[in-house]
């Protein structure tokens, strides 16, 4: 698989549009960036941002990463993950979706 998604904000996507890569608290915090594959999207959506606006889905080609990413298992949704490793280039994202 290629492509990866990650939700986030429209502030936090303008932020790292301004400092020239994206980054998440989730990295400082548990040393990855939290992705999803397509069909995880939707639960990602229901279980952390239910009732958010302005956010975005950021459309990852993981083939443009400058940094590694791994398929961890979650053992809260029995399932795998993609996680990124470090900060996510800007020109790995070839699409921000609104959502």
């Amino acid at each position: 698989m290629d492509i990866i998604y990650h939700v986030t904000t429209r502030k936090s996507w303008e932020e790292a549009m301004a400092r020239g890569y994206y980054l998440a608290l989730s990295l400082e915090d548990e040393g990855f960036i939290h992705c999803s594959q397509a069909h995880q999207v939707a639960g990602v959506l229901e279980r952390y941002f239910e009732g958010q606006d302005n956010l975005v889905k950021l459309v990852i080609d993981t083939r443009k990463l400058n940094c590694k990413y791994v398929f961890d298992w979650s053992p809260s949704t029995a399932d795998t993950f993609p996680h990124v490793y470090g900060p996510i280039n800007l020109d790995a994202v070839t699409e921000v979706v609104d959502l």
